[in-house]
């Protein structure tokens, strides 16, 4: 198997856009990414393309990838579809990652891009309800609220049962919320900007107790991208590039532990490092107790401890261990199939020392972790990878 590194990376910023559409938004990622790499599309092999609601939202099934690309110089090259519920950006970088890495490719995109927001809301919401087991929860019926995502239901009950376990309180989730809403004020690319205060975030509106509004990751609308390449590639046809080594690509769905737990124990063992040799991290915080639940299946803090961290400012900017420079999904926005490689584009800025005013001073190593669907009481897969900067 073959050293693989990621070579480029590329971003829209993330936004409510209805009618943007998955060819303006994924041909923007994409472009950049080359760019970024110093590649032209001719030098693609192949191209895996990340999306969960298309067919939902727009209609749009089967060949997504090649409709986004077809007036594009990516045009006619092998196109893989790939979903996997919020984790579908991150499914489609490991496809990239294991082709270059046994040879079948040297040259992979990876894609994600996602059009969430419609003109008919309600579209928006049926299409995150099918990120759960229908045949548990049943077919909606006509009396159907559709004014909030179903995961928010499987959040609240986590986040309860949270608060029950530990000496935490609503407090804690608010700070989790305010750290990234300070993140993303740095972040140009993030969907929310504008810092808020613990009173503001618990006096929002109320969706399921005890998240409010301002807990929870909105609807949004965006793309991102990753070249991903063989290390000798890089060395012989990329003289001037960045590339970032990845140590580590793997997914777990939870048969022995939650896969969190599972995903981010495989990546320690395939990379050789642990959560403490990493610089920062970025988490799956759909909703703000996610994140707190997280520090502790990872291995940042013993379990029951989580809240303690956030309290500290541990996981702050100039913190112990930064986690969510870019805002996390509460802020940055959560663009379902970008997701995974919006995270990805945050650790390569971060190790690239491209960060501006959220930089983690001497970022060398980093940690994503995405995470996809709902099933039997908590997530149905998880991706965890580890990123180094090499130069």
């Amino acid at each position: 198997m073959r050293d693989v590194v990621i070579a480029g990376t590329g971003m829209t910023p993330f936004r409510r856009a209805p009618g943007w559409g998955l060819r303006a938004m994924a041909t923007d990622a994409a472009d950049e990414a080359l760019k970024d790499a110093g590649l032209a599309a001719s030098a693609v092999d192949r191209v895996y393309f990340g999306n969960a609601v298309a067919p939902t939202v727009t209609q749009q099934d089967m060949i997504k990838g090649q409709v986004a690309f077809r007036c594009s110089d990516l045009a006619g090259l092998p196109v893989v579809n790939v979903e996997n519920a919020c984790a579908s950006g991150t499914s489609a970088l490991l496809m990239a990652v294991e082709a270059v890495s046994a040879g079948f490719a040297e040259v992979a995109l990876a894609v994600g891009a996602e059009q969430l927001t419609s003109e008919d809301r309600v579209r928006s919401f049926q299409a995150l309800r099918g990120s759960t087991d229908i045949t548990e929860i049943g077919e909606a019926g006509p009396d159907q609220d559709w004014t909030r995502s179903i995961l928010m239901d499987f959040y609240s009950a986590e986040a309860r049962e949270f608060l029950d376990r530990n000496g935490a309180t609503a407090e804690d989730f608010a700070l989790v919320a305010v750290k990234n809403r300070r993140n993303a004020s740095l972040n140009p690319l993030a969907q929310f900007r504008e810092p808020q205060t613990v009173e503001q975030v618990l006096a929002s509106r109320m969706i399921v107790p005890p998240l409010t509004l301002a807990m929870c990751s909105p609807l949004t609308d965006g793309a991102a991208a990753a070249v991903v390449c063989s290390a000798g590639y890089a060395r012989t046809h990329l003289p001037d590039a960045d590339p970032l080594a990845v140590r580590g690509c793997v997914m777990r769905g939870g048969r022995t532990a939650p896969p969190v737990v599972e995903a981010s124990a495989a990546v320690a063992e395939v990379s050789g490092l642990s959560v403490a040799d990493v610089d920062l991290i970025e988490l799956h915080d759909a909703a703000a107790p996610a994140e707190l639940l997280q520090y502790g299946e990872i291995g940042l803090c013993e379990r029951g401890e989580e809240h303690l961290l956030v309290r500290r400012g541990e996981t702050d900017l100039g913190g112990r261990i930064p986690v969510n420079t870019s805002g996390g999904l509460t802020s940055r926005g959560h663009a379902l199939g970008a997701t995974g490689l919006a995270q990805i584009a945050e650790l390569a800025t971060q190790l690239r020392g491209r960060a501006g005013r959220r930089q983690v001073d001497g970022a060398r190593r980093a940690l994503a972790v995405n995470c996809g669907g709902w099933l039997g009481g908590g997530y149905a897969v998880t991706l965890a990878t580890v990123l180094e900067h090499v130069r």
